[in-house]
């Protein structure tokens, strides 16, 4: 049976050659040798011509059958030999026939097969479809084996004529059938056809992965090849430079392609190519050294690349030039060809360039802003680099270097102060003083003047603006030289219609470049204008000035942008307040004002109408800022470099300039900014965007942390903070964002906000330098990190674990955390986590030592803090054994003092603390014996002196109590009480110790001390503040005292060998203070009369007789200090007890004479408003206070007591001291405002005048100034300041009211005359002065009576009732005072006292 006769069924299925071979191969192997059976194969295969199928065969390989394996010997392929061998015969024995060689057959085949796959469907394609990519894997598979039977020149010479694709020639080189390096060298005309295929190939639209791959292959090959033969040759053969053409010509259409803004669709195709500059995808193919001569050689080709602007097109456009201007892909360039140099090393080579080849100045200026932004190293380097162009630019007077040192100083500039310094300070550096560049001579000076001069034309109005405001150093006699210049600035400075004078208020001249449609400086000085009047409350002195010395521009600018239409808001706001304040200082004029309010009236119709006529706003870009923010983000979670998280910053940046349109401030322009949380943000700054800066912040340390912990983040953070910087309005109102949200908002924010505001914190700590010192109320000027920590509250449970999660989000401490912010963990993490106290004793021992910071420890302790699943406390816990916080002891200025530690706990709120009562005595009594008084004072403690503890303690507590209501915190239920309790404790161990060691102190009681200093700050008597001031203070002293022990307020010293008592300490404090502020009329509160005798009673304990000590004290009281005597009689029958007690308890015998006088003085009193009675041996003001205590206690109508006092007219004494008593009542009352008290008063003390109108001892008491010798002296230490002023009140209130008759009488007075007067001129004073409202509202009616009655006076008494000297000086008093009176002094003269008043 034939074959044809097979059914399809039973047809064997068809094998290919190799197989055949095979087959027959096994089936006798015995029966031939190789080299006959090769034969056999060979004669067989003659009848086969087609050698393009027998290629096929051959490329496609062997097809191995499972019994072929043994036919293959040691793994050798035999049938693919074979195979190879056979094609390689049949070419020869068909070139022989045809009469060619073997390698023309060869390539005509090739060719032929080549052509057959159909490969330039599209003229312009690099690339071939996968069908004809894997047909053309099998012909170059099988030619492969025949490479050495044909010539690649000739090869290369039939594919040239057919059309060329990239990706053959590819496959070709890779299948070492025709190199690479050849190919270019080849023709003239490759180099272009490799660079046209190469830049069809970079803008193939691939969209399957295998496409994309092959694309890449392909790319990096190329380059690979052209980089490796073009520059590991140095000697310049003819293949280097066709190489080096083809990549020039590459680097070119990538520059044109970037830089042509007309057609921006052709700069993604240009970007693909900017892979190939991957130093990592040439892995070993090329070595570094190469890598690094092509990297320099594409530096400087881009550096280079069409030079078409001149050096003065360069400085007019520079500002076009910046950073964010830049093409993003340009920017790539310039970063990838310069990875494999330092910052030194390419800013070399940049001179270089400069000094010897014409460049690109767009080229080279973006370079430099790219390597600013990317590399922070480049900023120490660039100030080197003008340095040394400078000095030698001066030095050769070389107007080159000179031009190429602007262009970089103003090119660093334009990238903002976060990156580089603004030109005003470069050039103020540079040559504004005695040791600039041009200083060293005139003719220095005269080529930096010739060299401005010859900028004017081409400079920018920023620059010109520099050079005016911050002129070079000259000497005086150069002054002309500079003035030319001057000139010629301010003159082009007119022409560009930029008028110096028209400048703006508060216009920072620093250099930064405008924007394409810069703000009016009118609308920026009217922002800065109302933000320094809502934080100060007052017109700024420079708007002030403005109106009266720049009036023109104060009146058509200022003025018409201040009152621009708008719909005014219901509530003032910080705007209105301010155009009504210029207002009322009349420097808005009224028809201006008046237009105003209608057009602010008709605008509020049109909104209420729905229509605005406003122009129509741009497009918000915001969205813009929101989707960097985005790109930001995944840069950061991503692991992206340093470099590419500052351009992204830089970016932002410059956004922020268009969301809120205000120019760059200069950080170095340090102004005080004030914070008050209670009032609403800086206006200029849509809440909104402050919002998202500061949200997006926290996103992105956030997103930044789940990567890698902060230690190994960059400064991306850092340089987050300073690009804010740049914007002094964003940077204001997100300081008052941050304190509103910590203060009022904090124990309500998430974790991810917590984490957020505290690396915010430390790293505005760590740029502390560059920020304005901050002003919150009530506080001194901080830094901003300062500042913010602390408003960190910490008085109740919820706000300490708020605080201690802030704190807690801290790393590498030693350098970013702000000291206010460690301090307040070290005060919250001992007083939470007792199991932490023992480690602050240890830690004192350890901050001497060194220790190491383990890797590890950090990654764990990091991992603490950020885990969600863990609680606040053990985050604490674990960052507070961590070695890096335990090593902050070692600097003094992080060290938590006993005194910060007070504060911090006097502000904790006791109701709601997270310690129990039992715990925080406990925690107290710990940190005050164990950790503070042991402690060293350099480190903040005590040095174990309980002095210094009680000192410290004392001080907080007045510090505490004298704050005023709007400090922050502040409140009711405080730990005041507990803190006394500790100073309870330590002063009853400093009393001890110095008992057993007998130990006095010569100079007096530490407590006394301390008191009487707070009390002297305020020593100004005549004001009514200064008196409230006083009366706070005492105030909160007096809880102090009251909680002391009392035997520690009276000393005991040994006098001739006795021990007695001291109370000149505790007298002078009643004289000097108590005095002045009492609130009852003359006497002190009765709970300090109870703790001032107590302790002379106690302290007489310690001496040799204490009867005797007592009753020598209470003598020299009775003379030195009658206020306390006086007190003690008045609160008697509620002391009384209390003193008696004492004494029989901790004394016993005999009284002393102080309780057994003040016993018989208040029965006599009893007995005295029944009958007459005899007077005890006891001072008069005793009796006289004891009286009045009594009468007051059993009430009774003002007659009966007018009739119990009239039995006293003989006792002179206890009626002078009785009236004085009264009169400071009446003062007292009329001072709170207590009519029924003070007409009471005031009768009973019109009666005693009339019972001593004929001595002239009751007149001592208003006129106290005088000698305190007499019996009556001692009234001056009872009375309050405010009772001493009021005397003339009193005494004219008094005498208007007695009868005529008694006023007869009083003019014989001797003395009376001259106390009128006296009286008269100092209530006329005081009606006049400060303090009138002290006065009644009547005073104008008892004036004019009271001046009849210094006239009839004046009228009745002779000349000698005043001297020479008194009456002189009464005439010249009241000569302004009063004339009249002074008509009728000059007139003195003896009268009939007869006449009537």
């Amino acid at each position: 049976m034939s074959v044809e006769e097979f059914t399809p069924s039973q047809r064997p299925h068809r094998r290919s050659f190799t197989t055949l071979i095979a087959s027959h191969a096994l089936k006798r192997p015995r029966m031939r040798s190789d080299e006959e059976l090769q034969q056999a194969a060979l004669q067989l295969i003659n009848h086969n011509h087609n050698l393009t199928e027998l290629i096929l065969e051959t490329g496609s390989g062997p097809e191995r059958s499972p019994g072929g394996c043994e036919l293959l010997a040691e793994g050798k392929d035999v049938p693919g030999k074979i195979g190879a061998t056979l094609l390689e015969c049949e070419l020869q024995r068909q070139a022989q026939e045809l009469g060619v060689s073997v390698g023309v057959l060869c390539v005509k085949i090739l060719m032929e097969k080549v052509t057959g796959l159909n490969l330039r469907e599209d003229s312009e394609t690099a690339l071939i479809n996968t069908t004809q990519r894997t047909e053309l894997s099998v012909v170059l598979k099988a030619v492969r084996e025949l490479r050495s039977l044909f010539s690649s020149k000739l090869l290369w010479k039939e594919y040239w004529k057919t059309k060329p694709v990239l990706e053959v020639v590819y496959r070709l080189h890779t299948e070492e059938i025709l190199p690479l390096q050849y190919t270019v060298t080849s023709e003239p005309a490759v180099c272009v056809w490799l660079a046209s295929q190469l830049q069809t190939l970079c803008g193939s639209r691939t969209t399957e992965p295998e496409d994309t791959d092959v694309q890449r292959q392909i790319l990096c090959t190329v380059a690979g090849v052209l980089v490796s033969a073009g520059f590991e040759d140095v000697s310049g053969s003819a293949v280097s430079q066709s190489c080096c053409s083809v990549l020039d010509n590459m680097l070119s259409w990538v520059l044109d392609s970037l830089s042509d803004r007309n057609t921006p669709q052709s700069a993604p195709s240009a970007g693909v190519w900017l892979q190939t500059f991957d130093p990592a995808l040439f892995c070993v193919s090329v070595s570094e050294e190469t890598l690094r001569r092509f990297f320099k050689h594409s530096l400087t080709f881009i550096l280079t690349h069409r030079p078409r602007l001149k050096v003065s097109d360069a400085v007019s456009m520079q500002s076009q030039w910046s950073f964010t201007k830049t093409p993003a892909l340009l920017s790539a360039l310039y970063c990838k060809v310069c990875v494999l140099f330092s910052v030194e090393e390419v800013l070399s080579h940049l001179q270089q360039v400069l000094e010897t080849c014409e460049v690109n100045w767009e080229n080279v200026l973006s370079c430099v802003s790219t390597l600013l932004v990317y590399h922070p190293d480049t900023h120490s380097c660039l100030k080197e680099l003008l340095s040394r162009l400078l000095t030698s630019a001066f030095e050769s007077y070389d107007v080159e270097r000179m031009i190429t040192g602007f262009l970089l100083a103003r090119q660093g500039a334009l990238e903002g102060p976060a990156v580089f310094p603004s030109y005003s300070d470069w050039f103020k550096m540079a040559f504004g003083g005695v040791s600039g560049y041009q200083g060293s001579s005139k003719k220095s000076l005269v080529f930096l003047l010739k060299f401005l001069s010859d900028l004017v034309p081409f400079d920018p109005p920023q620059y010109l603006k520099v050079h005016v405001m911050y002129p070079p150093f000259v000497s005086g006699k150069n002054r002309s030289c500079l003035q030319e210049y001057v000139s010629l600035a301010r003159t082009r400075l007119a022409d560009l219609k930029i008028s110096v004078e028209q400048m703006g208020l508060f216009e920072v001249v620093s250099g930064a470049v405008a924007e394409d449609e810069p703000r009016c400086p009118a609308l920026q000085d009217v922002e800065k204008a109302v933000a320094l009047f809502q934080s100060t409350g007052r017109i700024s002195a420079t708007v002030m000035e403005a109106s009266i010395f720049r009036r023109p521009y104060f009146l058509s600018q200022f003025l018409p942008v201040l009152l621009t239409p708008r719909m005014l808001p219901e509530k003032p706001d910080a705007r209105m307040t301010f155009i009504e304040a210029l207002r009322k200082a009349e420097k808005i004029p009224a028809a201006l004002y008046s237009s105003y309010c209608e057009a602010c009236q008709r605008e509020q119709q049109l909104q209420r109408a729905g229509v605005s006529s406003s122009q129509e706003q741009e497009e918000n870009p915001q969205t813009v800022l929101l989707t960097q923010f985005q790109e930001l983000r995944t840069l950061l979670s991503a692991g992206a470099t340093e470099g590419d998280v500052r351009a992204q910053l830089a970016r932002v940046s410059h956004t922020l300039r268009s969301v809120c349109a205000h120019h760059l401030d200069n950080p170095t322009e340090h102004t005080l900014i004030t914070l008050n949380p209670d009032q609403p943000p800086p206006s200029g700054t849509p809440p909104a965007v402050v919002n998202l800066i500061l949200q997006s912040f926290c996103q992105c340390v956030l997103d930044a942390c789940r990567v890698r912990p902060p230690s190994r983040q960059g400064d991306w953070a850092g340089q987050f903070v300073k690009l804010l910087l740049e914007h002094t309005q964003i940077y204001t109102a997100l300081l008052h964002r941050v304190l509103q949200l910590l203060q009022l908002q904090g124990p309500s924010l998430a974790a991810a906000h917590v984490l957020g505001l505290s690396v915010f914190l430390v790293e505005l700590h760590a740029s502390r330098c560059l920020c304005s010192p901050v002003k919150l109320p009530h506080s001194e000027s901080l830094s901003p990190a300062e500042a913010l920590s602390s408003v960190l509250p910490s008085h109740t449970r919820q706000h300490m674990d708020f605080t201690l999660r802030s704190s807690s989000h801290t790393e590498d401490l030693s350098h970013f955390v702000p000291g206010l912010l460690y301090k307040q963990l070290l005060f919250l993490v001992p007083r939470l986590l007792p199991e932490t106290r023992e480690c602050v004793l240890a830690a004192q021992c350890i901050a001497c030592g060194e220790e190491d910071e383990d890797e590890t420890e950090c990654v764990l302790a990091w991992t603490s803090v950020t885990d969600p699943s863990v609680c606040v406390r053990t985050s604490a816990k674990a960052l507070w054994t961590h070695s890096t916080f335990r090593n902050l002891w070692k600097h003094q200025e992080l060290q938590l003092s006993f005194e910060e530690w007070l504060r911090a706990e006097l502000r904790v709120q006791r109701s709601l603390d997270a310690l129990t009562d039992a715990e925080r005595q406990d925690y107290e009594r710990w940190v005050c014996t164990q950790w503070f008084l042991p402690l060293g004072v350099d480190s903040g403690g005590c040095g174990g002196n309980t002095e210094t503890a009680c000192t410290h303690i004392i001080n907080s507590l007045l510090d505490t109590g004298t704050q005023p209501l709007q400090v922050p915190f502040l409140h009711t239920d405080s730990c005041f009480a507990d803190v006394l309790s500790r100073l309870q404790e330590l002063l009853w161990e400093h009393h001890y110790s110095l008992i057993q060691r007998r130990m006095e102190r010569e100079e007096g009681h530490f407590l006394w001390e301390l008191i009487n200093q707070r009390c002297q700050k305020v020593s100004d008597s005549e004001r009514m503040s200064s008196e409230l001031e006083l009366q706070r203070i005492l105030h909160t002293c007096n809880r102090v005292l009251l909680a002391v022990p009392a035997v520690v307020l009276v000393k005991v010293r040994c006098v001739g060998g006795r021990r007695v008592l001291d109370c000149s300490a505790l007298m002078d404090h009643i004289n000097n203070h108590q005095r002045r502020v009492c609130r009852a009329a003359g006497v002190l509160s009765r709970s300090l009369t109870t703790h001032f005798l107590t302790a002379i009673f106690s302290a007489s304990v310690c001496c040799d007789s204490p009867a005797e000590a007592v009753n020598t004290a209470l003598s020299k009281i009775n003379v030195q200090c009658p206020l306390l005597l006086l007190s003690a009689g008045h609160w008697w029958r509620g002391i009384s007890p209390v003193v008696c007690s004492l004494w029989g308890r901790v004394v016993g015998g005999e009284e002393p004479l102080l309780i057994k006088t003040m016993k018989n003085c208040h029965q006599w009193a009893s007995r005295t408003l029944r009958d007459t009675s005899v007077l005890p041996s006891a001072p008069a003001l005793l009796l006289a206070v004891c009286l009045r205590s009594v009468t007051e206690q059993q009430g009774g109508d003002t007659e009966h007591i007018k009739a119990n006092l009239t039995l006293l007219d003989n006792n002179t004494e206890v009626l002078v001291f009785l009236f004085f008593l009264y009169i400071t009542d009446f003062l007292s009352a009329h001072l709170r405002l207590q009519s029924e008290k003070v007409n009471r008063a005031k009768d009973l003390s019109v009666h005693l005048l009339t019972l001593l109108v004929d001595s002239s001892y009751w007149l001592s008491i208003f006129h106290q100034s005088g000698s305190e010798r007499s019996v009556y002296g001692c009234v001056s230490l009872m009375s309050a300041d405010a009772e001493v002023r009021l005397m003339p009140f009193a005494f004219c209130s008094v005498l208007v009211c007695v009868d005529v008759c008694v006023l007869r009488r009083t003019v014989r007075v001797p003395g009376f005359l001259h106390t009128a007067l006296k009286c008269y001129a100092a209530l006329l004073k005081l009606f006049l002065g400060p303090c009138s409202t002290a006065v009644s509202a009547e005073t104008p009616q008892l004036l004019s009576k009271a001046q009849q009655i210094v006239l009839k006076s004046v009228n009745l008494s002779p000349i000698s009732a005043l001297t020479q000297s008194q009456q002189s000086q009464l005439e010249a008093e009241y000569a302004e005072l009063d004339p009249q009176v002074a008509v009728a002094l000059s007139t003195l003269q003896p009268q009939d006292l007869c006449l009537d008043f």
